[in-house]
């Protein structure tokens, strides 16, 4: 089943995301390797594709795990949660509906 990780970010996260970003991504490129990734991504602090020093208010992950306990397993080892960039994680089971 599909599960939705939302997370929101501490206030000025963008230096510990700076020095956590290679071990994030490569959490995630083992999910999309796996074929369970459906999209990841962060939410720019202000409406820009490239915040620059704005920084980024959190993450979206979308992905496929054999429940939510997994889901949760999974998102609370997650580098970014470890070094305080995360203040808060949900996870969600999500129902793909478009694309179809």
């Amino acid at each position: 089943m599909l599960y939705a990780i939302i997370c929101e970010d501490t206030p000025n996260s963008l230096p510990k995301r700076q020095q956590a970003r290679p071990a994030h991504l490569a959490r995630l490129q083992l999910l999309q390797d796996a074929g369970r990734l459906i999209l990841a991504g962060p939410h720019p602090a202000i409406d820009c594709e490239n915040p620059a020093d704005a920084g980024f208010s959190g993450s979206l992950i979308v992905a496929e795990f054999a429940s939510l306990d997994s889901a949760k397993e999974w998102a609370n080892a997650d580098p970014y949660l470890d070094s305080g960039v995360y203040a808060h994680v949900t996870v969600k089971p999500f129902k793909q509906t478009f694309p179809s």
